[in-house]
């Protein structure tokens, strides 16, 4: 009598799906790495090339000795030709070690440690917010009349099209100095908050509001939907409890994105605002030659898109098989 296992095959295709993940999962590392090297190597070399001595911004003095340079010089490496500079630098990256700040005076990681939650905090506000303006704006607006829809396409475009820092000045001026509802600066509450957030916040709506509405439109024409309306569903109840969550993935998608551009928009915004965080740090270490915690921010910044990144894109290898055959 032949013995049947019918769980063979489904163990084989398993099998086969976990092989491709782990081995797409290296290729991801692999390409992380080494953005992460490029960045670093460009991070290296365009400060480099900044005006000023790094060993003068490291004294901090107006008037340092010829000696007093000589020995920071040393003490640092910077005499050493830029090829040793640069080794030097890549075999500490390597081994986890960013480096002590030179305007601080504190170990990178200390300095990072101590101002990624403000960043932090404002990035997951602003996605907060982003999601929050493009679901009650495609919403409300997708799949109805010609002239609504447009209306709700215009806008997203308009937003994507505003420059942060430009929208950051107008909330500031509007909100905060005449209208007087808001601070001016700080970081100390959560009423500081929501300007920063919003400013990046609306032209990422801008972007993610036009694939969600695209996506969304596409869904009210399916099957499903009518089939939805037909067993009296109210209109609102179709879109909030069946279409919408067919048509969020693409929008989704962009979040890994969208993180890694909240973070680059962040230096700026929090400049404007006079808040604590990463990219008001890093704006000082710029000005301040501080390569080290240029180099650390930078390097902070870039891997956490990276691994957002990593995983979204492993998400969706899991989740949709067509990808197994792209990715093995």
């Amino acid at each position: 009598m032949k013995i049947i296992k019918p769980n063979s095959e489904s163990d084989s295709i398993y099998n086969e799906r976990l092989i491709s993940t782990l081995r797409y999962l290296a290729v991801c590392l692999g390409s992380g790495a080494l953005v992460l090297l490029i960045i670093a190597t460009v991070t290296f070399f365009a400060m480099q090339q900044m005006p000023g001595d790094p060993a003068i911004s490291i004294l901090g003095g107006l008037n340092p000795t010829a000696e007093a340079i000589a020995e920071v010089k040393r003490e640092y490496g910077l005499d050493q030709p830029l090829y040793v500079q640069y080794w030097i630098y890549l075999s500490h990256l390597l081994q986890g070690d960013l480096g002590i700040s030179y305007s601080q005076r504190l170990p990178v990681v200390h300095v990072i440690a101590q101002q990624a939650g403000a960043t932090f905090e404002l990035i997951v506000a602003a996605l907060v917010m982003t999601w929050a303006l493009v679901l009650a704006w495609t919403l409300t607006t997708a799949g109805r009349r010609r002239w609504i829809s447009h209306l709700g396409s215009t806008v997203e475009t308009i937003l994507a099209a505003l420059p942060p820092f430009w929208l950051a000045i107008l909330l500031l001026a509007v909100f905060a100095f005449n209208l007087r509802l808001f601070p001016v600066a700080g970081s100390d509450s959560l009423h500081s908050l929501i300007l920063p957030a919003l400013a990046l916040a609306l032209p990422l709506a801008g972007f993610v509001g036009q694939v969600t509405r695209q996506s969304l439109e596409i869904t009210l024409e399916q099957p499903f939907i009518l089939s939805a309306r037909l067993r009296g569903l109210s209109d609102w109840s179709v879109r909030w409890r069946h279409a919408l969550r067919h048509s969020l993935l693409p929008g989704i998608s962009l979040s890994g994105w969208a993180i890694g551009a909240l973070a680059s928009g962040s230096v700026v915004i929090e400049v404007i605002f006079s808040r604590q965080g990463l990219g008001r740090q890093l704006f000082q270490a710029v000005q301040s030659q501080d390569m080290p915690l240029v180099v650390g921010i930078t390097l902070v910044v870039a891997l956490t898109y990276v691994l957002v990144n990593i995983l979204v894109d492993l998400l969706y290898h899991l989740v949709d098989p067509r990808l197994k055959g792209e990715t093995a």
